[in-house]
């Protein structure tokens, strides 16, 4: 029988792309490690998700989990790939940590961030809410950066700071918008499907990772060495630590790479 690539699409030519994924959590400077990342790979797609949880030791670490389980779970039990359906694994993150405060009055302030990647092996969408952010790279430059749901942020769009000066300002950790908040949610999503190419790239990671390495060396260290996505988070590990100080936070992301199809089935 003649050989055939997997993800070869006869309808309109095109060749799907296979994911190549690392992920780091470090608990830093501080007693206990509030983020938590996850993936999911499925036949019909993948979905990478990233939390920062906010509300003290306890809860911060619980609300990050309950969040990145959910969306992982809701992802695997029903794998669409439509904006519907990150739309929907969101909400339903956010309603899980809000059961999660009425049962226990103690995790009452938990809050988490989050940033959602799907996909289907041809195009992505994501999602986020807070300051944990999504970097798109294409051809070792940034073509796409989430806006942070922050008062920095809001201050950087009104033209009253710089954009680097988000990183260290005052009052960078005023967030305007988390999981398990009060009122309505407003997630930011890309609301249409971006098609990916061989050698694109994307980087998810918390404010303790984002803080430390701008991106600059984002882009140079993608550049210097693209091998693989954990050469790539090692480089840009290196470059975290060699800046941060005592008491610094936790730290974490998931580097991936797109490559074009090379399986073959007879």
């Amino acid at each position: 029988m003649p050989k055939r690539c997997m993800y070869f699409d006869p309808r309109n030519g095109e060749y799907g792309v296979k994911f190549l994924t690392a992920a780091l959590s470090r608990i830093g400077g501080r007693r206990s490690n509030q983020d938590y990342c996850d993936s999911v790979s499925l036949k019909e797609g993948h979905c990478w998700v990233v939390a920062d949880g906010l509300g003290g030791h306890k809860g911060g670490e619980i609300a990050s989990r309950l969040a990145v389980g959910e969306i992982v779970k809701q992802f695997t039990r029903y794998p669409h790939f439509s904006l519907p359906a990150i739309k929907g694994f969101i909400e339903s993150a956010h309603n899980s940590i809000l059961l999660g405060q009425k049962a226990n009055p103690e995790l009452a302030t938990m809050r988490t961030t989050i940033a959602v990647l799907m996909s289907d092996n041809k195009k992505a969408l994501w999602g986020h809410v807070g300051d944990t952010r999504l970097y798109f790279f294409r051809s070792g430059k940034i073509i796409f950066h989430s806006k942070d749901h922050s008062v920095p942020q809001a201050l950087a769009d009104a033209g009253e700071i710089s954009h680097e000066q988000i990183r260290f300002h005052e009052d960078r950790n005023r967030l305007l918008r988390a999981l398990g908040g009060d009122g309505e949610l407003r997630p930011t999503f890309q609301e249409k499907k971006k098609a990916i190419k061989h050698k694109d790239a994307f980087l998810m990671c918390t404010d303790g990772f984002w803080e430390y390495v701008n991106e600059t060396e984002m882009e140079n260290t993608l550049l210097q060495d693209s091998s693989s996505p954990d050469a790539w988070l090692k480089n840009m590990e290196k470059i975290l630590l060699e800046k941060v100080q005592a008491q610094y936070d936790n730290y974490t992301a998931i580097a991936i790479f797109a490559q074009k199809q090379a399986f073959w089935e007879r």
